[in-house]
């Protein structure tokens, strides 16, 4: 069946879909099946879909949009499990802003109940020119696939206690001191589940290349895919010829994601020049300061967050013998403290 349709949701970015495509009746079940549903319903908040550009745009009762299977474990959002099996006709959840398409089992009241659809059917790729004989399509099939010979750079790690703890914003302050101090800058969201939101960010800010899990072949990461998809995105950014990288964690570094692996993977340790935590209030700075150091080993060089947003968290944080910078209205400290720490691990500019 040949389908006009009216979003692409940003997961499916890098299969460069048009706006017809053909379906299948046949639906496989798994991670990163790329399908096509209509839309059940209005909503008046997180009502948007992000596109393959990383622009917004509203959802509404009867559109035909593109995304992917795949499971979210949002704490301030929806929690959603992979199907089992998945037929024309079903009814499923929108899981994110990006089209993760699951079963949504809880939600958040702040953004109510998720979008549901009708499933259509499966998005058929033709990857053999002329061939009219189509094959599923799983967003797997366009994944970078690393470059394990890359030689290393230096990784500044840009972890947070949970979500909105400031790790974008933090992460996007050093990227901007990075390239203004004339180098040449990775930005990478290593977890969490699809969205361009955050690495456009970065590239705004600056950053020559951008990378996330799901150029690595996730619609959300977990405890298995979560430390893959950072090699190859590491050794990817690395051999397009960037002097760094700053590496956002999504969620928190406790949490479903899989950021436990990447933090306790010693070869992804090895890459880490700083380690920047995000937290939102003291508890968080005491409580993430000693499980990074006593699970593994990481020692935190500086703390950024809301919990840093005035002199009273500030204080609580030196009090610990931490150093505290607010990417708000500290951002060039922030900056040059963490480029004095990687220095010496950079290039020497020309």
């Amino acid at each position: 069946m040949r389908i006009h349709l009216d979003k692409i949701a940003s997961v499916t970015r890098n299969l460069n879909l048009g706006r017809w495509v053909t379906l299948g009746d046949e639906i496989e079940a798994r991670e990163g099946s790329v399908i096509a549903g209509r839309v059940i319903g209005e909503k008046t908040v997180y009502k948007d879909l992000e596109d393959v550009h990383g622009r917004m745009s509203a959802l509404h009762d009867g559109d035909i949009v593109v995304g992917a299977l795949g499971h979210r474990n949002a704490l301030q959002g929806y929690e959603g499990v992979m199907p089992t099996q998945v037929a024309p006709g079903d009814r499923l959840h929108l899981l994110n802003l990006g089209g993760v398409i699951g079963q949504c089992v809880s939600s958040n009241i702040g953004v109510g109940a998720p979008f549901e659809l009708e499933v259509l059917g499966q998005v058929l790729a033709f990857p053999e020119f002329g061939s009219r004989t189509g094959v599923p399509a799983f967003i797997q099939s366009a994944a970078v696939p690393g470059k394990p010979n890359a030689k290393p750079v230096p990784v500044v790690f840009v972890a947070g206690t949970c979500m909105n703890a400031g790790k974008t914003l933090a992460a996007c302050v050093l990227v901007r001191a990075f390239t203004q101090a004339g180098y040449r800058v990775g930005g990478a969201k290593l977890t969490g589940v699809s969205l361009m939101r955050d690495i456009l960010a970065m590239q705004d800010y600056g950053a020559e290349a951008i990378l996330d899990f799901t150029d690595a072949g996730s619609t959300c990461t977990g405890p298995t895919t979560a430390a893959p998809g950072a090699k190859a995105i590491f050794t990817e950014l690395a051999d397009r010829g960037v002097d760094l990288i700053v590496a956002e964690t999504g969620d928190g570094i406790m949490g479903e994601y899989g950021v436990q692996a990447i933090l306790a993977d010693p070869e992804l340790r090895a890459w880490g020049a700083a380690f920047v935590l995000c937290a939102n209030d003291p508890v968080g700075v005491e409580g993430g300061v000693r499980d990074l150091k006593h699970t593994y080993g990481i020692e935190v060089d500086v703390v950024a967050g809301p919990a840093t947003d005035n002199r009273v968290g500030a204080r609580f944080a030196e009090s610990l013998g931490l150093t505290a910078r607010n990417a708000r209205t500290q951002g060039k400290e922030l900056g040059e403290l963490v480029l004095d720490k990687v220095r010496p691990s950079l290039p020497a500019r020309s």
